[in-house]
């Protein structure tokens, strides 16, 4: 039965990693909305001090434009990331399935083990039961 308890351990440990990179991938997605909050509350105080100033404001478009190609860049990060996670999620539901597998085949081999020890017990003690009997 060792063989089945080692497939089982490595199921288990393949679906460890695969949290593990899920984890991850998900840490990188919210660093990335991080960065994006952070850029539009740079971008309000961008747009507050050229309100205030008129100087400030000469500069407004540019800041804008490299807002744009910087969002533009993130979304682009972004979509890569929800591909990447997807793709992480259906390897995690496959090992899963996997490791359920290996776990019903194990059960079915102790319950087939347990019945076949059962019944030679069984034959055992009718043989007993009847080598008794033959005696008396």
């Amino acid at each position: 039965m060792s063989w089945m308890e080692s497939l089982i351990r490595m199921a288990e440990l393949e679906v460890e990693t695969l949290q593990k990179r899920l984890k991850e991938i998900a840490d990188r997605r919210d660093a990335v909305l991080r960065t994006l909050e952070l850029m539009q509350q740079e971008a309000n105080a961008e747009a507050t001090t050229a309100r205030k100033s008129a100087e400030a404001g000469w500069y407004m478009a540019g800041f804008r434009e490299g807002m744009k190609q910087r969002r533009a860049k993130l979304a682009v990060e972004l979509r890569g990331i929800a591909q990447e996670e997807q793709g992480a999620r259906d390897a995690l539901a496959l090992a899963f399935e996997e490791q359920k597998k290996y776990e019903k085949l194990a059960e079915n081999a102790r319950l087939t083990a347990a019945k076949t020890a059962a019944k030679r017990e069984t034959a055992e003690l009718d043989e007993l039961a009847l080598r008794r009997a033959g005696n008396w």
